[in-house]
């Protein structure tokens, strides 16, 4: 059963150090983003990542995105961060934009499923930044089975992950809401998946650049 850490304003040090043993030690974490509750692996740990992806289900051929504190610790799992993917994160983060970038070697495969990229974003949650500056990039892949809502509550944790889980880190009700926008800068601009930050949001921050687009094209 997993163990359940209520969170005040801010993440003491006892909460800090606790988590962190638990990460080490190949566990899973449920922390609230700004959004809706995800589960956190550290990088390093990929049994944790296999983990997440069987509780996750449906995941072998879909990448697991990674939150980071900083544009700095980004560059722990970024290989290069190009002209635009700078801007765009001096514009946007904190906030709800994944940038799909160039992957430094010998990631975890369920990160990356084998595109050489990896999506990256920081979130907009101040105990979450504090956990992450501490531990590093962790996961932030939605707490929810695959085709099901994302859960917004430890009790809504508990209950579907209650036994797969090691630990929950329970900052209250998060708000929901859409998950974020992904963004490929990687070769060509292309939005992988609508979200907060809109087409007409990027258009606009992307032309202070000087540089003229056609639009985007998105995919699933």
């Amino acid at each position: 059963m997993a163990s359940l850490l209520h969170i005040p304003r801010e993440l003491t040090s006892d909460i800090l150090k606790t988590a962190s043993q638990c990460i080490v030690a190949d566990g899973v974490l449920a922390v609230a983003t700004e959004s809706v509750y995800a589960l956190a692996a550290g990088v390093k740990h990929p049994r944790a990542i296999d983990r997440i992806s069987a509780m996750k289900g449906d995941r072998e051929s879909k990448p697991i995105l990674l939150l980071v504190s900083s544009k700095a610790q980004a560059l722990q799992v970024v290989s290069a961060l190009s002209p635009i993917a700078e801007f765009l994160i001096d514009r946007f983060w904190p906030g709800p934009l994944t940038l799909i970038l160039p992957a430094v070697p010998n990631l975890p495969f369920l990160l990356t499923a084998g595109t050489n990229t990896i999506g990256v974003r920081q979130p907009d949650q101040p105990r979450l930044l504090q956990l992450l500056e501490a531990v590093g990039p962790l996961t932030g892949t939605s707490a929810n089975r695959s085709g099901l809502v994302p859960a917004t509550t430890s009790e809504e944790i508990m209950r579907e992950f209650g036994e797969e889980v090691d630990m929950i880190l329970d900052s209250g009700p998060s708000p929901g809401g859409p998950p974020s926008t992904l963004l490929n800068v990687v070769d060509d601009i292309r939005v992988l998946r609508h979200g907060p930050i809109t087409t007409a949001h990027l258009e606009e921050a992307l032309k202070l650049l000087g540089q003229r687009f056609r639009g985007f094209s998105s995919r699933s």
